[in-house]
């Protein structure tokens, strides 16, 4: 029988990335039942990114309710949690506190066979669903069996718009802004630093356009010590470590443009609508079939086959990241600056008229 539910609670206590992929369901559910309260527990760190969505209701950040999750659950009206990433201590404090619906992936973890009483069966080691696609799983038990299309989910997204005179401030004397967040704070291959430097290099020839380096202080401090080449360019600045995630957010939605490869604020770029570019491997699991950006104006560059690399978990990069060129990268750019002029030529025109 299809659960009916007043109040969900969707927990996913990862990566900025993962839990943007998971916002999508928020809309599906609220699509299909307009009237239901859908929470979502996540990080603190990755909590501005989830206020922002507007088809959730209620942010919990996990830490808060740590110490005592049963107490936390009593104390709620929450009768359905979802575990769209396993989470032990959530599970069995949802068990304990008598929560009526506890979906999760029974093939994940052996601990969700016990503590959850509507279990979903699905093998992310041999699905080639994408990540985004993958979520909806969990929604078999409310009876919404079908999976969309990943240009139906990149539909799905509602972020309130935010403003940031700072940021606006920043970016105001440059038409164009390029956003390249150089570093994946280990959760994926990165593009070579010194393709980056090429990169911007290649782009001095138009002085329109300057890049700016996101990124955490600690990544911040690693380009500072190995990207010297990068960093005295002058037309890039150094941001890392100077922007909260929801001032990032702002950047990225006020810029022209993002490139990255697999990593939280390339998701979220993708999610806000950005032009986004996401440079990958072709080996799974870190391939574009499951980690491509989502989103109206994302894309992704890749190398057709694997490198002897691609499957050391250890390596921080390897020859199919090496062999997408700072040129192809480029030419991708200097296609989005000629689209961003012809959007502002034809704003000018809408208001002339």
């Amino acid at each position: 029988m299809a659960i009916k539910s007043s109040h969900i609670l969707i927990c996913r206590n990862d990566n900025i990335g993962d839990v943007v992929l998971t916002l999508p369901i928020t809309a599906w559910l609220k699509e299909h039942f307009p009237s239901v309260k859908i929470s979502v527990m996540c990080r603190g760190y990755a909590a501005a990114v989830v206020r922002r969505c507007s088809t959730v209701d209620d942010v919990v950040e996990c830490e808060s309710v740590i110490d005592d999750p049963v107490r936390y659950f009593r104390q709620s009206d929450i009768d359905t949690v979802i575990f769209a990433q396993p989470d032990r201590r959530f599970a069995i404090a949802a068990f304990k506190a008598g929560i009526k619906h506890r979906i999760g992936n029974a093939r994940q973890k052996v601990y969700q066979l016990l503590f959850c009483n509507r279990r979903v069966r699905f093998s992310k080691r041999t699905t080639d669903l994408h990540e985004a696609q993958i979520n909806f799983e969990f929604l078999r038990p409310f009876g919404l069996g079908s999976i969309p299309d990943l240009e139906t989910i990149a539909g799905l997204y509602q972020f309130k718009p935010e403003t940031d005179a700072q940021i606006s401030a920043l970016l105001a004397p440059h038409r164009f802004n390029l956003i390249i967040h150089t570093k994946s704070n280990g959760h994926g291959r990165e593009w070579p630093i010194g393709h980056f430097a090429r990169l911007a290099d290649i782009l001095k020839t138009q002085p329109d356009i300057h890049l700016w380096a996101t990124g955490s202080a600690v990544e911040g401090r690693w380009l500072e010590e190995h990207a010297t080449a990068l960093l005295e360019s002058q037309n890039v600045s150094n941001v890392c470590g100077k922007l909260t995630l929801a001032q990032l957010g702002v950047m990225i939605s006020l810029a022209d443009g993002l490139i990255a490869s697999g990593t939280g604020p390339l998701h979220l770029s993708a999610a806000l609508g950005q032009r986004t570019l996401g440079l990958f491997p072709p080996t799974r699991p870190m391939h574009p079939g499951r980690w491509a950006p989502v989103g109206p104006r994302a894309q992704s560059l890749f190398m057709p086959t694997s490198c002897p690399n691609c499957r050391k978990k250890t390596a921080p990069s390897c020859e199919c990241m090496e062999n997408i060129t700072p040129e192809a990268v480029s030419e991708i750019v200097l296609q989005w600056t000629e689209e961003a002029g012809r959007e502002k030529h034809a704003r000018n025109e809408a208001c002339s008229t």
